[in-house]
């Protein structure tokens, strides 16, 4: 929470900020609403989850954290696309693996572990379209970017990214 409470946000060609606005106020009117949802259906608001006092334009809104997020929440089930970080509790590795999976997004997907071997077990069975292992930095031009499930199909960039504009052919000639 301490680390969510002291981003700086800003305007993004500022080098000092590390988050910028939202896209526009409908976004910003409907994070407002997720987060405002999970509180009234049982989540914490540990920080955050409302419109920063220090800025009268833009559309910004505070790094937010709930906790005590159950997976019905739109907030956990849901792409929100906004700066909330949702934290649930699970027993073990399984089972967090398979509520993980049992949503029907699967744009990116996130887990912080210190151990290799769990690192490529949890890269092999989320059915994500990118998954980041001790990192949010996933996005590269020259990387494959896209979804799974309700969060796309086919991929943007990377050498991948151009097959949805290929024609590709087999031939076989037997003489």
């Amino acid at each position: 929470m301490d680390r969510a409470k002291a981003l700086k946000l800003g305007d993004g060609r500022d080098a000092e900020t590390q988050m910028g606005p939202l896209i526009n106020a409908r976004r910003l009117e409907e994070i407002d609403g997720i987060v405002q949802e999970a509180v009234k259906a049982g989540a914490t608001l540990a920080c955050g989850g409302r419109r920063p006092a220090a800025f009268n334009e833009g559309h910004f809104y505070e790094p937010t954290v709930l906790t005590g997020v159950g997976d019905d929440m739109r907030v956990f089930a849901k792409e929100n696309f906004g700066p909330i970080a949702a934290i649930t509790s699970f027993a073990d590795e399984d089972e967090v693996l398979t509520r993980a999976n049992a949503s029907t997004m699967g744009l990116s997907a996130y887990a912080f572990t210190r151990s290799p071997d769990r690192a490529r077990r949890t890269v092999a069975t989320l059915k994500s379209g990118m998954v980041g292992i001790n990192s949010f930095a996933l996005a590269a031009s020259e990387a494959p970017f896209g979804g799974t499930n309700f969060s796309g199909m086919g991929r943007e960039g990377g050498s991948e990214g151009i097959a949805d504009y290929l024609d590709t052919k087999l031939a076989q000639i037997v003489f």
